[in-house]
């Protein structure tokens, strides 16, 4: 989330109420109602792995578009999917967790879930861990933001018979380098997630339109991270400026013109 602070702030200023709609943090809302954050040991987010999960990591210079966009659990669209492939989707998330449940990145990890029947987990002090099921199935947060704090009656209904056997798994740093990244700037902060924001969007845009292998995704994201000043934001001009600071920075390093980026933001990218 670029700009976390501001909107927390606008909200306390305005007494408004943010509710969440991503899955992940409609689980961790679930879980947490009624706790203190105090007595949360452990926030568990879980990610699927995305389309490369069980691909040999020596072939991923080879991967395709199609491969990457074939995910095996979510019909999401293409950026996100691609989000998903590289674990950056993971990190923002963290970052949502960060701000929305004033959760310190130090209480927060994230584990391998291929089924994504799990959206999230809170292990508490005593020990006692509280789970969020569904089937990958965006109309359940969905239903769950539009109708808070009420529950209305759905068709949404999940046997957990039908649910397949539910495994966990140890992220794999060399597999989804590009998580330590995002998380990183998470804990930078300032600008450092708009820039992490910005030039991911570039490198999958980028990637989407084949102008360069799946490979240069995490390249291009270290090297916009070191190479654009890290500073404070205060203001949306303050986060609008290094977010077109960054696009330019990267075109610029990069050499990629500006039509190869229209698959992240309706061509809005400009160099």
């Amino acid at each position: 989330m670029a700009g976390g602070e501001i909107l927390i702030a606008a909200a306390a200023t305005g007494g408004a109420a943010l509710i969440p709609i991503d899955s992940e943090h409609v689980a961790i809302a679930q879980c947490l109602e009624n706790e203190s954050i105090d007595s949360v040991d452990r926030v568990i987010v879980t990610a699927s792995g995305g389309a490369l999960r069980d691909r040999d990591v020596s072939d991923f210079d080879r991967v395709t578009v199609e491969d990457v966009l074939a995910h095996p659990t979510w019909n999401m669209g293409s950026k996100i999917t691609v989000d998903s492939a590289t674990l950056v989707n993971k990190g923002l998330e963290l970052i949502e967790a960060h701000w929305l449940f004033e959760l310190p990145y130090e209480k927060m990890d994230v584990v391998i879930h291929p089924q994504s029947i799990i959206h999230s987990m809170v292990r508490f002090v005593d020990g006692s861990i509280l789970a969020q099921l569904g089937n990958p199935d965006m109309r359940l947060p969905i239903l769950y933001a539009l109708a808070y704090p009420r529950r209305i009656s759905s068709p949404l209904r999940h046997d957990v018979l039908g649910f397949p056997a539910l495994t966990f798994e140890e992220l794999d740093s060399q597999r989804y380098p590009c998580f330590a990244l995002t998380l990183d700037a998470a804990k930078r902060g300032g600008n450092a997630p708009t820039v992490l924001n910005a030039a991911n969007e570039m490198a999958v845009g980028a990637f989407l339109s084949g102008a360069i292998p799946f490979v240069r995704i995490v390249h291009i994201i270290e090297t916009a991270l070191a190479g654009v000043a890290h500073g404070s934001v205060s203001s949306l001009d303050d986060i609008f400026a290094i977010d077109a600071e960054t696009r330019r920075w990267v075109c610029s390093e990069h050499g990629i013109s500006e039509e190869t980026f229209s698959n992240t933001r309706g061509g809005t990218s400009r160099c």
